[in-house]
Formats: C-alpha cells, sequence, structure tokens
C-alpha cells in the first residue's frame, strides 16, 4: 500500500512539473505578428540607495547602500542580435558547432560535487543557434532576428551569454539582492511588481499563455511578448494591466527568467528571478528563485543589465540607451 502511494505521489509530481514547464517545442525558426508597445526597450531607471523588504517572509529588512540604474526591460532580440553582429565583426565571439562563443575570465574552483571547473578561456557557449525555439539566425552576412520577435526578450541565451553582453558594453547583471530591490521598492512587502495579487491581465505566464497565443498572435505554440506588453493597452481584445515595479519596470514577473550575478562559494549554478510564461504564478513572485548551470540557455530565460548612475554621460562609453559611443 505504501508503495501504490508512493507511486501516485511520484505519477502526481512529474505530471506537476511537465505541466508547470509545457511541452518543449520542437520548431526552431518561427514568425509572429509585429506588436508594437511603445515602451522604450532601451532606457534605465535609477533604484535610489535604501532599505527594502526581502525574501519570501518580507520580515527581512536588507540595504542597498548604493545607487544604481537597471533597464526598463529586458534585452530584446534586436539588441542582442546588434551586439553579437559587433562582437563577431571585432573578432570576440565566434560561431562554432551551432553555438556563439565567447570569453570568459574564469574562477576559482572549489572542487565541490556537481560543480563545474571554469577556467579562463574563450570557447564558453554565449548563444544557442540550433536549439528548438530559437529566434536568432546566423549566415554568413552576420546575425539576424525572425520576424516580428524584434521586440521580444532575447531567450537561449546562457548565464556566459548574458554577462558577456553586459560586460561588452560596461555594464553589470544584477545581483539577486538589487534585483529584488528593484522588482519591489522599499515601503511594502508586496509579493509581485505591481501588488498582492495577479490575474492573467498582469502577465506573461502559464495561466494566460495560451490565450495570448491564440487571441492576439493567432499561433498554436507557446511564445514569449513583446517586452512591456503589460502596460494597459488593449490588443486585439486582450486587455493588459500596467503592472509595473514601483519604479517603473516592465516584466519583473512572467515572460521570461531573468539571470543574475550572484556566484556563491562551492557551487556554479546561477539564480534566475521573476518566472516565465511557461510556470505558475508562484513562481512569479518576487522571492522566487530558480537556478541553472551558467552553460545553460532555456525558451524562456533571459535577462537585464545595471549600471552605475550616469553623471557624465559625454565622457562615459556608454550612453543613455545602453549602447557604445
Amino acid at each position: 500500500m505504501k508503495k501504490r502511494i508512493l507511486n501516485i505521489f511520484m505519477v502526481l509530481f512529474l505530471s506537476f512539473i511537465f505541466v508547470s514547464c509545457g511541452k518543449q517545442p520542437e520548431y526552431k525558426h518561427q514568425t509572429i505578428k509585429k506588436i508594437d508597445t511603445r515602451i522604450n526597450s532601451k532606457g534605465w531607471v535609477l533604484i535610489p540607495k535604501g532599505d527594502f523588504y526581502y525574501g519570501q517572509f518580507s520580515k527581512i529588512k536588507e540595504s542597498v547602500d548604493y545607487d544604481f540604474e537597471i533597464m526598463i526591460t529586458d534585452v530584446t532580440n534586436k539588441m542582442y542580435v546588434d551586439y553579437l553582429n559587433k562582437a563577431f565583426s571585432e573578432g570576440k565571439i565566434k560561431v562554432k558547432n551551432g553555438k556563439v562563443t565567447g570569453y570568459y575570465k574564469g574562477e576559482k574552483y572549489y572542487g565541490f560535487r556537481h560543480e563545474l571547473k571554469i577556467p579562463e578561456g574563450d570557447n564558453y557557449p554565449y548563444f544557442l543557434l540550433d536549439e528548438p525555439g530559437v529566434r536568432i539566425r546566423f549566415d554568413n552576412n552576420g546575425f539576424m532576428v525572425d520576424s516580428g520577435f524584434e521586440n521580444h526578450p532575447v531567450t537561449l541565451v546562457t548565464w556566459f551569454g548574458a554577462n558577456g553582453y553586459c560586460k561588452y558594453y560596461g555594464l553589470e547583471l544584477p545581483s539577486e539582492k538589487e534585483w529584488e530591490k528593484a522588482a519591489r521598492g522599499g515601503k511594502d512587502q508586496r509579493a509581485y511588481p505591481w501588488g498582492d495579487d495577479i490575474t492573467g491581465e498582469y502577465a506573461n505566464y502559464n495561466f494566460n499563455n495560451k490565450i495570448i497565443r491564440k487571441k492576439v498572435f493567432n499561433i498554436s505554440f507557446q511564445t514569449t511578448t513583446p517586452v512591456g506588453f503589460f502596460n494597459g493597452t488593449e490588443y486585439s481584445g486582450f486587455k493588459t494591466k500596467k503592472a509595473i515595479s514601483p519604479y517603473g519596470l516592465y516584466d519583473m514577473a512572467g515572460n521570461v527568467w531573468q539571470w543574475t550575478r550572484d556566484r556563491y562559494p562551492r557551487m556554479s549554478d546561477r539564480f534566475l528571478k521573476g518566472g516565465s510564461f511557461r510556470n505558475y504564478d508562484i513562481d512569479l513572485r518576487i522571492w522566487a528563485r530558480n537556478s541553472a548551470q551558467p552553460v545553460f540557455g532555456g525558451i524562456n530565460i533571459g535577462f537585464r543589465c545595471i549600471r552605475k548612475p550616469l553623471k557624465n554621460p559625454i565622457n562615459n562609453n556608454i550612453d543613455n540607451n545602453g549602447e557604445k559611443n
């Protein structure tokens, strides 16, 4: 009897995992209806220093004792392709065996179980060109985005590829603590960037992705939404709420998981925040986290960058749009 109960539990548990994650797509390149959300994907906002509630039970008050700026949205396919083309022309990345590869400085190895050895090298996977669900392609003329996906968040980018993008422009990935402060603000203990409740009008997640892809895009496959999609606009009869964080950030919950910077001793996994279009609402809560090895890239994983506040953009090699001067 105990064994039967255990088997039933395992079946239910595995069913939950598969349903929450969704079926892995078999397609590679697709086109989609182009939607202009009118949100500036190259915009930045200031996150002021100060205390904020951190973690699941919101009883711990943490502090970030410096100001920083963070991208209003995730990095888009178009932004990442622009980077790839520049870096490729400069010889800073390569294309090999269906992957974009590049440099990483390496890090200390602790010899712990399941930890990867990550020495200095220039052959780390940045972007996966040959995986199902890929939106970026490469030919002898360079990199390009599938039509309609230009302003969707870049996916299938590894932690190394997200870090490489940030470093190229003199930026950083946010730490978990910086990310949570940007998502929650400092005045309350909200569960989501916009408040304590969630419905299908607030974010792209497992509950409403099927409705979005059929009603808005008229497609059959799971999909991201353009950055800033949930801004109060109605698209083809699908009404959205203005789902922003206290600082005005979009997509801090749902759409794609976001890589963070932290590397903890004795482990090589990197952590992700925000949940995605393949997850349930519980994974979209501010304190939720996921993890993966830095070589991993998924169809529901992206990123955004942070930087120090710009006092004199003219004398800085990064302008207000996160572009090289």
